[in-house]
């Protein structure tokens, strides 16, 4: 069959994401059955964003492995809804390729990331469809318009997810892809926030504005360097640099910035063409690329411990303040072995779970803080109090 996208799935591949969704969706209602709205929705929000991190990581496992192509088409497996059905032409494929991209393994690596990418789905919809039903009730709970645009932001993962399979890993449709998954771990970060708030009738934590304008600032710098590191991990970089804290013996190698950073193309390649042939991508790019992660990780970590010496001097942020400080030290170990030890598996894993709780707590902080005079965009309406902050 021709590679690219088979419908002929869908429904079997959607009613296994159901499945995935009926575990967690049973045992919030079963412990919480009793509780007010705000509680029951809270549970539900707070154990979507840890399925969603879970979610993160299970697809950084998936392109490490080498396994974003274990079913070249899409959203099945070879118009199967598994690789059961999918066996024969799998083995098929792994007789011509024996080390892949198509196995055994690595197909249901790739099908399994699809079925738990498919359970987060249904959870958000029901957070969705679970918070418009509550819109007429009095708490104090976060606007109607948050499930939604976690809604639209994981039907957007979805398109995502497909498109990297039938674009063939085009690294700046992975690259949206991881920023994607980001982006919902944001939106959840920011949702159970603010139920917590209200479940337990707790103020925003008064900061000046200099301090929020760092926080943003710092947010910015953060998701700059995770596309970054995106970049280097879709154009498998990472091992253009194998030392510390120099590379190649230079420090400052030899590198091509234009076809490194040349966004649009496809993977391995400048999007050049020479005598009709397209041109790979050399290794002074890779190197480009790899430089730029590195020497941007430096103001990075320097603003990350900033502010967490920042959050820890205010009351009520210092549990953020200090989980900031880990994970920016835990970043940079994991970045270093990734280095010097030739990027193994479970160092490679941390560096993207350790980014992904960085988006995390600065949102939760982000959620948690109000500036002096004027409330937060689309904050839940809860009582005011002040704490003594500097900035």
């Amino acid at each position: 069959m021709p590679l690219g996208f088979d419908w002929s799935p869908v429904l079997r591949v959607a009613l296994t994401g159901i499945a995935v969704a009926f575990g967690p969706l049973s045992w919030v209602w079963l412990r919480h059955r009793h509780q007010a709205p705000a509680k029951r929705l809270r549970a539900l929000t707070l154990l979507t964003l840890f399925l969603t991190f879970d979610l993160v990581l299970f697809g950084a496992f998936t392109r490490l492995t080498d396994s974003g192509l274990g079913c070249p088409d899409w959203p099945g497996c070879y118009g199967h809804a598994s690789p059961l059905g999918a066996d024969a032409s799998i083995a098929q494929a792994q007789q011509v390729m024996p080390t892949g991209p198509v196995t055994h393994s690595k197909a249901w690596i790739e099908m399994l990331h699809r079925y738990m990418a498919t359970g987060v789905g249904v959870l958000i919809l029901t957070l969705t469809v679970a918070r418009w039903r509550e819109r007429r009730t009095g708490d104090s709970l976060p606007s109607l318009w948050w499930p939604v645009l976690a809604l639209l932001a994981v039907c957007g993962q979805g398109t995502f997810g497909a498109l990297t399979v039938t674009m063939k890993l085009f690294p700046a449709i992975v690259t949206l892809h991881l920023l994607g998954g980001l982006l919902l771990i944001a939106l959840l970060a920011a949702q159970t926030a603010q139920y917590d708030r209200s479940v337990n009738l707790r103020a925003a934590v008064r900061v000046s504005w200099g301090l929020y304008a760092a926080l943003l600032l710092t947010s910015l710098l953060l998701l700059a360097q995770i596309t970054l590191g995106g970049w280097v991990s879709t154009n498998y970089a990472v091992l253009a640099c194998r030392e510390f804290p120099s590379c190649q013996g230079s420090w400052w190698p030899v590198m091509d910035f234009q076809h490194g950073f040349t966004v649009w193309r496809a993977l391995g390649l400048t999007g050049e063409t020479v005598g009709g042939e397209a041109v790979n991508l050399s290794f002074a790019a890779l190197t480009a690329i790899h430089y730029t992660h590195r020497l941007m990780a430096y103001g990075v970590l320097v603003a990350l411990a900033a502010m967490a010496w920042k959050l820890y001097r205010v009351e009520g942020l210092k549990r953020q303040g200090r989980a900031l400080a880990g994970l920016a030290a835990l970043q940079l170990l994991t970045g270093l072995s990734n280095v010097v030890l030739d990027w193994p598996l479970i160092a490679a894993l941390a560096h993207t779970g350790g980014a992904a709780a960085l988006v995390g707590v600065l949102v939760w902080v982000l959620s948690d803080c109000q500036p002096a005079t004027v409330g937060i965009l689309m904050q839940a309406p809860v009582p005011q109090h002040t704490t003594g902050v500097t900035a």
